[in-house]
């Protein structure tokens, strides 16, 4: 999951940024509503987590602009505003959660996780195509009902691929979910993961779209098709 972290009290947002990616998230972490504004645009995010209290502009206009531009992804707003009023005005301008400082950074990652669930109308918690289950709370995968051991590039790579079971998912849009604006990339980074993904998993479990991107294989029972020491 890509998420859009927005706080502008520098050792929380730095705890934040850096306690999500340990949970094998894609951070982007910005301290004002502009700079946040101007990534949205650019970056197809899973979910924001968003301060109230920001610099330049307060949270709750930034999120009313957003959801009146028409932008649906989750929102999460983390703040220390606890009065009841403040809750039901967060929710009522389009969040989808509110939680109040102090938090663990467990909770966050379960609340964005149950966001991602409802936002692509999976209400299980363990994802399952044909042979193939993926758990995102555990990190971990299995196929055929046997554990698959997958780095975190592999598994970030297989969620955002059955997050979109029936999408094509180009190149450039496979790569905003697995690394950050600081990161760069060889030509064929992608490829080398989708290459080792099919060696664990079976050939078919990635189909490769001539000229558009990526998908999900059909749905088939794996039996007889994992892929270990196939090239």
């Amino acid at each position: 999951m890509r998420v859009l972290v927005v706080e502008d009290d520098p050792q929380l947002g730095d705890a934040l940024a850096t306690g999500l990616r340990q949970r094998q998230h894609v951070v982007d972490w910005f301290r004002d509503g502009t700079q946040a504004d101007a990534a949205l645009a650019g970056v197809p995010y899973d979910a924001v987590v968003l301060d109230l209290g920001l610099p330049g502009g307060d949270g709750m206009r930034w999120l009313r602009q957003w959801r009146a531009a028409g932008r649906e992804l989750p929102v999460l707003i983390l703040t220390a505003r606890d009065g009841v009023s403040d809750r039901i005005a967060g929710l009522d301008a389009g969040a989808d959660d509110y939680l109040v400082k102090p938090i663990t950074l467990d909770e966050l990652a379960a609340r964005l996780r149950a966001m991602s669930r409802r936002s692509t109308g999976r209400a299980q918690s363990v994802w399952q195509h044909g042979a193939l289950a993926y758990d995102p709370a555990g990190r971990s995968v299995q196929w055929n009902g046997a554990p698959v051991e997958l780095t975190a590039r592999e598994l970030m790579l297989l969620e955002a691929l059955m997050a979109h079971p029936g999408r094509i998912l180009s190149k450039a849009q496979l790569q905003e979910k697995l690394y950050d604006w600081g990161e760069t990339l060889e030509s064929n980074t992608l490829e080398v993961h989708v290459h080792h993904l099919r060696r664990k998993l079976g050939r078919d479990v990635i189909r490769t779209v001539r000229g558009v991107g990526y998908a999900l294989g059909a749905a088939e029972n794996g039996e007889g098709q994992n892929g270990q020491g196939q090239s």
